[in-house]
Protein backbone atom coordinates (compact mmCIF):
# COMPACT_ATOMS: atom_id res chain seq x y z
CA UNK A 1 0.00 0.00 0.00
CA UNK A 2 1.61 3.50 -0.76
CA UNK A 3 0.37 5.61 1.98
CA UNK A 4 -0.69 9.21 0.93
CA UNK A 5 1.92 11.49 3.11
CA UNK A 6 1.15 14.97 4.50
CA UNK A 7 3.80 17.65 4.89
CA UNK A 8 4.79 17.30 8.55
CA UNK A 9 7.38 14.49 10.45
CA UNK A 10 5.24 12.22 11.31
CA UNK A 11 8.08 10.34 13.19
CA UNK A 12 8.89 13.61 14.85
CA UNK A 13 6.00 15.36 16.00
CA UNK A 14 3.98 14.89 19.45
CA UNK A 15 0.25 13.52 19.16
CA UNK A 16 -1.61 16.71 19.41
CA UNK A 17 0.23 18.10 16.58
CA UNK A 18 0.00 14.59 14.16
CA UNK A 19 -4.11 14.50 15.25
CA UNK A 20 -4.21 18.31 14.07
CA UNK A 21 -1.96 18.19 10.78
CA UNK A 22 -1.08 14.54 9.70
CA UNK A 23 -3.35 13.92 6.47
CA UNK A 24 -2.01 10.44 5.88
CA UNK A 25 -4.06 7.27 5.21
CA UNK A 26 -2.86 4.18 7.15
CA UNK A 27 -5.71 2.44 6.36
CA UNK A 28 -6.51 0.98 2.47
CA UNK A 29 -10.74 0.81 3.48
CA UNK A 30 -11.68 -0.52 -0.18
CA UNK A 31 -8.87 -3.39 -0.06
CA UNK A 32 -10.34 -3.64 3.80
CA UNK A 33 -13.42 -4.13 3.18
CA UNK A 34 -12.90 -6.95 0.42
CA UNK A 35 -10.51 -8.61 3.13
CA UNK A 36 -13.47 -8.50 5.49
CA UNK A 37 -15.97 -9.75 2.63
CA UNK A 38 -13.13 -12.59 1.95
CA UNK A 39 -13.22 -13.56 5.68
CA UNK A 40 -17.02 -13.61 5.59
CA UNK A 41 -17.65 -16.23 2.46
CA UNK A 42 -21.12 -16.10 1.51
CA UNK A 43 -22.90 -14.37 4.39
CA UNK A 44 -23.75 -10.47 2.49
CA UNK A 45 -22.87 -9.01 6.04
CA UNK A 46 -20.66 -6.25 4.13
CA UNK A 47 -23.26 -3.44 2.60
CA UNK A 48 -21.13 -0.87 0.28
CA UNK A 49 -23.42 1.57 1.18
CA UNK A 50 -24.22 0.89 4.72
CA UNK A 51 -20.94 0.21 5.50
CA UNK A 52 -19.24 2.79 3.61
CA UNK A 53 -18.05 4.65 6.72
CA UNK A 54 -17.41 1.75 8.96
CA UNK A 55 -13.83 2.42 9.16
CA UNK A 56 -11.75 5.45 9.08
CA UNK A 57 -8.23 5.41 6.59
CA UNK A 58 -7.37 7.95 9.23
CA UNK A 59 -5.49 7.01 12.81
CA UNK A 60 -6.19 8.80 15.81
CA UNK A 61 -2.00 9.60 17.60
CA UNK A 62 -2.55 9.12 21.53
CA UNK A 63 0.60 9.06 23.70
CA UNK A 64 1.55 5.44 25.78
CA UNK A 65 0.98 7.70 28.73
CA UNK A 66 -2.75 8.72 27.83
CA UNK A 67 -3.31 4.30 27.24
CA UNK A 68 -1.62 3.63 30.25
CA UNK A 69 -3.86 5.97 32.48
CA UNK A 70 -6.87 4.53 30.72
CA UNK A 71 -5.62 1.02 31.62
CA UNK A 72 -5.29 2.15 35.37
CA UNK A 73 -9.04 3.72 35.12
CA UNK A 74 -10.62 0.60 33.66
CA UNK A 75 -8.22 -2.00 36.27
CA UNK A 76 -9.69 0.10 39.00
CA UNK A 77 -13.72 -0.22 38.05
CA UNK A 78 -13.05 -3.46 38.39
CA UNK A 79 -11.41 -3.24 41.59
CA UNK A 80 -14.58 -1.49 43.20
CA UNK A 81 -16.88 -3.31 41.83
CA UNK A 82 -15.40 -6.49 43.29
CA UNK A 83 -16.41 -4.72 46.59
CA UNK A 84 -20.21 -5.85 48.26
CA UNK A 85 -20.67 -2.48 49.62
CA UNK A 86 -20.28 -1.00 46.12
CA UNK A 87 -22.56 -3.30 44.74
CA UNK A 88 -24.88 -3.03 47.33
CA UNK A 89 -25.09 0.83 46.98
CA UNK A 90 -25.56 0.45 43.10
CA UNK A 91 -27.81 -2.33 43.34
CA UNK A 92 -30.34 0.19 45.22
CA UNK A 93 -32.17 1.56 41.56
CA UNK A 94 -31.74 -2.07 39.97
CA UNK A 95 -34.15 -4.27 38.86
CA UNK A 96 -35.08 -7.71 40.80
CA UNK A 97 -33.32 -9.57 37.72
CA UNK A 98 -29.80 -7.46 38.50
CA UNK A 99 -29.93 -8.97 41.79
CA UNK A 100 -29.46 -12.45 41.06
CA UNK A 101 -25.76 -13.33 40.83
CA UNK A 102 -24.17 -15.63 38.71
CA UNK A 103 -20.94 -15.86 39.61
CA UNK A 104 -19.12 -13.69 36.92
CA UNK A 105 -18.10 -10.42 36.19
CA UNK A 106 -19.58 -10.04 32.96
CA UNK A 107 -17.37 -10.22 30.43
CA UNK A 108 -15.46 -7.12 28.37
CA UNK A 109 -16.05 -3.69 29.11
CA UNK A 110 -15.83 -0.76 26.76
CA UNK A 111 -14.60 2.17 28.19
CA UNK A 112 -15.21 5.25 26.35
CA UNK A 113 -12.91 8.38 27.14
CA UNK A 114 -12.63 12.25 25.82
CA UNK A 115 -8.16 12.96 25.40
CA UNK A 116 -8.24 16.61 27.26
CA UNK A 117 -5.16 18.33 28.10
CA UNK A 118 -5.30 17.44 32.10
CA UNK A 119 -5.80 13.69 30.70
CA UNK A 120 -7.96 11.03 29.82
CA UNK A 121 -11.89 11.47 30.74
CA UNK A 122 -13.99 8.79 31.40
CA UNK A 123 -17.14 9.57 30.14
CA UNK A 124 -18.98 6.18 29.73
CA UNK A 125 -18.93 2.40 30.50
CA UNK A 126 -20.64 -0.01 28.52
CA UNK A 127 -20.85 -4.13 29.15
CA UNK A 128 -22.11 -5.00 25.75
CA UNK A 129 -19.35 -3.07 23.59
CA UNK A 130 -19.42 -3.12 19.97
CA UNK A 131 -15.69 -3.16 17.77
CA UNK A 132 -13.66 -5.28 19.19
CA UNK A 133 -13.31 -8.07 16.53
CA UNK A 134 -13.96 -5.03 13.93
CA UNK A 135 -11.27 -2.99 15.50
CA UNK A 136 -8.85 -6.41 15.68
CA UNK A 137 -9.30 -7.36 11.75
CA UNK A 138 -8.80 -3.45 11.13
CA UNK A 139 -5.15 -3.80 13.05
CA UNK A 140 -3.91 -6.39 10.01
CA UNK A 141 -4.76 -3.09 7.61
CA UNK A 142 -2.73 -0.68 9.23
CA UNK A 143 0.15 0.55 7.61
CA UNK A 144 1.70 3.06 10.26
CA UNK A 145 3.16 6.59 8.71
CA UNK A 146 6.17 6.51 11.22
CA UNK A 147 6.72 2.99 12.02
CA UNK A 148 9.33 3.41 14.00
CA UNK A 149 7.51 5.73 16.10
CA UNK A 150 4.03 5.39 15.82
CA UNK A 151 2.27 1.70 15.92
CA UNK A 152 -0.64 -0.14 17.68
CA UNK A 153 -0.73 -0.68 20.75
CA UNK A 154 -1.01 -4.61 20.16
CA UNK A 155 -1.19 -7.17 17.44
CA UNK A 156 -4.36 -8.16 15.74
CA UNK A 157 -4.08 -11.63 16.74
CA UNK A 158 -3.49 -11.09 20.06
CA UNK A 159 -6.36 -9.11 20.21
CA UNK A 160 -8.93 -11.05 18.94
CA UNK A 161 -7.54 -13.97 20.79
CA UNK A 162 -8.16 -11.80 24.14
CA UNK A 163 -11.45 -10.28 23.72
CA UNK A 164 -12.41 -14.21 22.61
CA UNK A 165 -10.75 -15.96 25.59
CA UNK A 166 -12.29 -13.07 27.77
CA UNK A 167 -15.89 -13.85 26.93
CA UNK A 168 -15.51 -17.65 27.11
CA UNK A 169 -14.01 -16.96 30.72
CA UNK A 170 -16.91 -15.38 31.60
CA UNK A 171 -18.68 -18.17 30.59
CA UNK A 172 -16.79 -20.85 32.13
CA UNK A 173 -17.20 -19.14 35.63
CA UNK A 174 -21.12 -19.07 35.21
CA UNK A 175 -21.45 -22.87 34.18
CA UNK A 176 -18.64 -24.44 35.96
CA UNK A 177 -17.47 -26.05 32.27
CA UNK A 178 -16.93 -24.30 28.84
CA UNK A 179 -20.32 -24.18 26.85
CA UNK A 180 -21.07 -27.26 24.30
CA UNK A 181 -23.41 -24.97 22.26
CA UNK A 182 -23.58 -21.00 22.22
CA UNK A 183 -25.84 -18.53 20.09
CA UNK A 184 -25.13 -14.61 19.45
CA UNK A 185 -28.43 -12.98 20.38
CA UNK A 186 -29.53 -9.87 19.22
CA UNK A 187 -32.88 -8.57 17.93
CA UNK A 188 -32.91 -8.99 13.95
CA UNK A 189 -29.13 -9.89 14.07
CA UNK A 190 -28.98 -9.96 10.19
CA UNK A 191 -30.27 -6.18 10.16
CA UNK A 192 -27.99 -4.93 12.77
CA UNK A 193 -24.91 -2.38 11.69
CA UNK A 194 -22.57 -4.78 13.76
CA UNK A 195 -23.49 -8.12 12.35
CA UNK A 196 -20.09 -8.46 10.70
CA UNK A 197 -19.06 -8.40 13.89
CA UNK A 198 -21.42 -11.08 14.92
CA UNK A 199 -19.76 -13.61 12.33
CA UNK A 200 -16.40 -13.04 13.02
CA UNK A 201 -17.55 -13.47 16.93
CA UNK A 202 -19.37 -17.05 15.31
CA UNK A 203 -16.26 -17.96 13.25
CA UNK A 204 -14.00 -17.29 16.10
CA UNK A 205 -16.09 -19.68 19.09
CA UNK A 206 -16.56 -22.29 16.34
CA UNK A 207 -12.03 -22.61 16.20
CA UNK A 208 -12.70 -22.91 19.86
CA UNK A 209 -15.00 -25.98 19.65
CA UNK A 210 -17.93 -25.04 20.25
CA UNK A 211 -20.95 -24.68 18.04
CA UNK A 212 -22.33 -21.16 17.40
CA UNK A 213 -25.44 -20.13 16.26
CA UNK A 214 -26.21 -16.13 15.33
CA UNK A 215 -30.37 -16.23 17.02
CA UNK A 216 -33.04 -13.66 17.63
CA UNK A 217 -34.26 -13.77 21.15
CA UNK A 218 -37.96 -14.74 19.78
CA UNK A 219 -36.21 -17.88 18.50
CA UNK A 220 -35.83 -20.08 21.43
CA UNK A 221 -38.01 -21.60 24.34
CA UNK A 222 -37.49 -22.64 27.73
CA UNK A 223 -38.71 -25.42 29.63
CA UNK A 224 -37.76 -28.39 32.25
CA UNK A 225 -35.01 -29.71 29.62
CA UNK A 226 -33.40 -25.82 28.85
CA UNK A 227 -32.93 -23.72 26.52
CA UNK A 228 -33.30 -24.56 23.11
CA UNK A 229 -33.77 -23.33 19.60
CA UNK A 230 -35.32 -25.47 16.64
CA UNK A 231 -32.22 -27.11 16.34
CA UNK A 232 -30.81 -28.37 19.89
CA UNK A 233 -30.41 -27.37 23.49
CA UNK A 234 -28.09 -23.76 23.74
CA UNK A 235 -26.58 -23.73 26.95
CA UNK A 236 -24.61 -19.93 26.44
CA UNK A 237 -25.43 -16.72 24.71
CA UNK A 238 -23.30 -13.88 23.54
CA UNK A 239 -25.48 -11.22 24.47
CA UNK A 240 -25.79 -8.31 22.19
CA UNK A 241 -29.08 -7.33 22.84
CA UNK A 242 -30.00 -3.53 24.62
CA UNK A 243 -32.79 -4.96 26.69
CA UNK A 244 -30.06 -4.95 28.95
CA UNK A 245 -32.45 -6.75 32.25
CA UNK A 246 -34.56 -8.77 29.56
CA UNK A 247 -38.11 -7.13 30.06
CA UNK A 248 -39.46 -7.62 26.30
CA UNK A 249 -41.59 -10.60 25.67
CA UNK A 250 -39.31 -11.95 22.99
CA UNK A 251 -36.44 -12.01 26.04
CA UNK A 252 -38.71 -13.94 28.48
CA UNK A 253 -37.32 -17.48 27.53
CA UNK A 254 -33.48 -16.58 28.08
CA UNK A 255 -34.80 -14.67 31.48
CA UNK A 256 -35.84 -17.97 32.60
CA UNK A 257 -33.09 -20.01 31.66
CA UNK A 258 -30.74 -17.60 32.72
CA UNK A 259 -32.49 -17.34 36.38
CA UNK A 260 -32.23 -21.22 36.25
CA UNK A 261 -28.88 -21.38 35.61
CA UNK A 262 -29.17 -23.29 32.93
CA UNK A 263 -27.33 -21.06 30.53
CA UNK A 264 -24.32 -18.87 30.89
CA UNK A 265 -25.48 -15.19 29.76
CA UNK A 266 -22.76 -12.52 28.95
CA UNK A 267 -22.98 -9.67 29.66
CA UNK A 268 -25.93 -10.45 32.25
CA UNK A 269 -28.24 -7.73 34.02
CA UNK A 270 -25.83 -7.40 37.24
CA UNK A 271 -23.42 -6.56 35.45
CA UNK A 272 -25.45 -3.67 33.52
CA UNK A 273 -26.52 -2.83 37.17
CA UNK A 274 -22.66 -2.80 38.39
CA UNK A 275 -20.87 -1.21 35.70
CA UNK A 276 -22.94 0.25 32.93
CA UNK A 277 -25.94 2.40 34.68
CA UNK A 278 -25.06 6.12 34.32
CA UNK A 279 -25.68 6.61 37.66
CA UNK A 280 -22.79 4.63 38.74
CA UNK A 281 -20.30 7.28 38.10
CA UNK A 282 -22.04 9.91 40.20
CA UNK A 283 -20.81 7.00 42.69
CA UNK A 284 -17.43 6.31 41.16
CA UNK A 285 -16.83 9.79 40.83
CA UNK A 286 -17.18 10.47 44.67
CA UNK A 287 -14.70 9.46 46.97
CA UNK A 288 -16.47 9.81 50.10
CA UNK A 289 -18.89 7.22 49.09
CA UNK A 290 -16.12 4.75 47.73
CA UNK A 291 -14.32 4.97 51.00
CA UNK A 292 -17.94 4.23 52.71
CA UNK A 293 -18.08 1.18 50.55
CA UNK A 294 -14.38 0.21 51.48
CA UNK A 295 -12.32 1.14 48.93
CA UNK A 296 -8.65 2.49 48.91
CA UNK A 297 -7.81 6.33 48.92
CA UNK A 298 -5.74 5.83 45.65
CA UNK A 299 -8.38 3.92 44.18
CA UNK A 300 -11.19 6.74 44.67
CA UNK A 301 -8.41 9.77 43.65
CA UNK A 302 -8.03 7.72 40.56
CA UNK A 303 -11.10 7.58 39.71
CA UNK A 304 -12.49 11.20 40.89
CA UNK A 305 -9.65 12.99 38.10
CA UNK A 306 -10.46 10.42 35.25
CA UNK A 307 -14.31 11.18 35.52
CA UNK A 308 -15.86 14.14 35.21
CA UNK A 309 -18.22 15.52 38.05
CA UNK A 310 -21.23 13.62 37.46
CA UNK A 311 -24.93 13.83 39.35
CA UNK A 312 -27.80 11.77 39.19
CA UNK A 313 -30.99 14.43 37.96
CA UNK A 314 -33.15 14.95 40.85
CA UNK A 315 -36.25 17.53 41.37
CA UNK A 316 -34.59 19.17 44.54
CA UNK A 317 -31.34 19.94 41.52
CA UNK A 318 -33.68 20.10 38.62
CA UNK A 319 -33.58 24.02 38.27
CA UNK A 320 -30.21 24.72 38.85
CA UNK A 321 -29.01 22.14 36.45
CA UNK A 322 -31.10 23.61 33.91
CA UNK A 323 -29.61 27.36 34.69
CA UNK A 324 -26.38 26.10 34.11
CA UNK A 325 -26.97 23.36 31.32
CA UNK A 326 -24.39 24.82 28.79
CA UNK A 327 -21.68 23.13 31.16
CA UNK A 328 -23.20 19.70 30.84
CA UNK A 329 -23.94 16.77 29.18
CA UNK A 330 -27.36 15.23 30.41
CA UNK A 331 -27.64 11.32 29.83
CA UNK A 332 -30.18 8.81 30.46
CA UNK A 333 -29.48 6.02 33.04
CA UNK A 334 -29.98 3.25 31.10
CA UNK A 335 -29.27 4.66 27.44
CA UNK A 336 -27.02 3.06 24.91
CA UNK A 337 -25.68 4.60 21.57
CA UNK A 338 -25.93 7.74 22.49
CA UNK A 339 -29.96 7.58 22.54
CA UNK A 340 -31.81 10.15 24.24
CA UNK A 341 -28.33 12.16 25.22
CA UNK A 342 -28.34 16.08 25.04
CA UNK A 343 -25.84 18.39 25.18
CA UNK A 344 -27.08 21.21 27.39
CA UNK A 345 -26.69 24.06 25.19
CA UNK A 346 -27.70 22.74 22.56
CA UNK A 347 -30.78 21.31 24.46
CA UNK A 348 -34.50 23.15 24.42
CA UNK A 349 -37.18 23.57 27.34
CA UNK A 350 -39.24 20.91 25.72
CA UNK A 351 -36.73 18.75 25.49
CA UNK A 352 -35.73 19.33 29.12
CA UNK A 353 -39.42 19.04 30.56
CA UNK A 354 -40.20 16.05 28.47
CA UNK A 355 -36.57 14.47 30.27
CA UNK A 356 -38.64 14.47 34.00
CA UNK A 357 -40.59 11.52 33.36
CA UNK A 358 -36.96 9.18 33.04
CA UNK A 359 -34.01 8.68 35.10
CA UNK A 360 -30.90 10.93 33.92
CA UNK A 361 -27.46 12.11 34.75
CA UNK A 362 -25.84 15.08 33.99
CA UNK A 363 -22.12 14.90 33.27
CA UNK A 364 -19.77 17.77 33.08
CA UNK A 365 -19.04 18.35 29.07
CA UNK A 366 -15.45 16.99 28.65
CA UNK A 367 -14.89 17.96 24.68
CA UNK A 368 -14.25 15.42 22.73
CA UNK A 369 -10.12 15.08 20.78
CA UNK A 370 -10.03 17.36 17.31
CA UNK A 371 -8.65 14.81 14.36
CA UNK A 372 -7.77 17.24 11.24
CA UNK A 373 -6.70 15.14 8.46
CA UNK A 374 -7.81 17.70 6.06
CA UNK A 375 -7.71 21.51 5.92
CA UNK A 376 -11.72 21.65 5.03
CA UNK A 377 -11.91 18.22 7.46
CA UNK A 378 -12.49 18.63 11.07
CA UNK A 379 -13.53 15.29 13.17
CA UNK A 380 -14.42 14.37 16.96
CA UNK A 381 -12.53 11.38 18.52
CA UNK A 382 -13.37 9.31 21.62
CA UNK A 383 -10.96 6.14 22.79
CA UNK A 384 -12.63 3.01 23.70
CA UNK A 385 -10.68 1.23 25.87
CA UNK A 386 -11.36 -2.73 25.92
CA UNK A 387 -11.44 -4.37 29.10
CA UNK A 388 -11.99 -7.38 31.35
CA UNK A 389 -10.74 -8.26 34.74
CA UNK A 390 -7.29 -9.65 33.06
CA UNK A 391 -6.49 -5.76 32.16
CA UNK A 392 -6.83 -3.87 28.99
CA UNK A 393 -7.52 -5.90 25.69
CA UNK A 394 -7.36 -3.38 23.14
CA UNK A 395 -7.90 0.47 22.26
CA UNK A 396 -9.71 1.43 19.18
CA UNK A 397 -10.64 5.35 17.96
CA UNK A 398 -14.15 6.39 16.84
CA UNK A 399 -13.93 9.36 14.27
CA UNK A 400 -17.46 11.54 13.45
CA UNK A 401 -18.89 14.79 13.07
CA UNK A 402 -22.41 15.75 14.84
CA UNK A 403 -23.11 15.90 18.80
CA UNK A 404 -22.50 12.27 19.37
CA UNK A 405 -20.66 9.32 18.39
CA UNK A 406 -21.91 7.93 14.50
CA UNK A 407 -20.63 5.42 11.86
CA UNK A 408 -22.03 8.11 8.90
CA UNK A 409 -18.99 10.40 8.76
CA UNK A 410 -16.44 10.97 5.49
CA UNK A 411 -13.60 10.29 6.61
CA UNK A 412 -14.91 9.06 9.89
CA UNK A 413 -15.65 5.55 11.62
CA UNK A 414 -13.55 2.94 13.42
CA UNK A 415 -10.30 4.22 13.74
CA UNK A 416 -6.61 2.65 14.53
CA UNK A 417 -5.01 4.28 17.52
CA UNK A 418 -1.34 4.76 16.96
CA UNK A 419 1.04 5.20 20.14
CA UNK A 420 4.40 5.45 20.93
CA UNK A 421 6.40 3.13 22.16
CA UNK A 422 7.07 4.77 25.89
CA UNK A 423 5.21 8.00 27.20
CA UNK A 424 6.67 11.03 26.24
CA UNK A 425 8.16 13.23 28.81
CA UNK A 426 7.28 17.09 29.01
Amino acid sequence: MQIPTCDIDCAGTDPEALNRRCGCAVVDINQLRHTLEAALPGMDAIDPVRHAHLFSPHALFVDRGALDAMSSVAAAVFRVARHPRYVEQVLRHAPEIARHDPGSAGGVLGLDFHLTVEGPRLIEINTNPGGLLLNAFLLDAVHSCAPATWTPWATSVAAQEAGVSAWLEDMRRQLGRMPRRMAIVDVTPREQFLYPEFELYRQAFQARGIDTVIRAPEEFIHDRHGLRDADGPVDAIYNRLTDFVLRQPACQPLAAAYLAGSIALTPHPRAHAVYADKRNLAVLDAPHLLESCGIDASTTHLLAKAIPSTVELTAENRDALWAAREHYFFKPASGYGSRGSYRGDKMTRRTWEAMASAAYVAQAFAPPSVRIPHADITLKADVRCFASEDGTLLFAARLYQGQTTNMRTTHGGFAAVLTSHEARVS
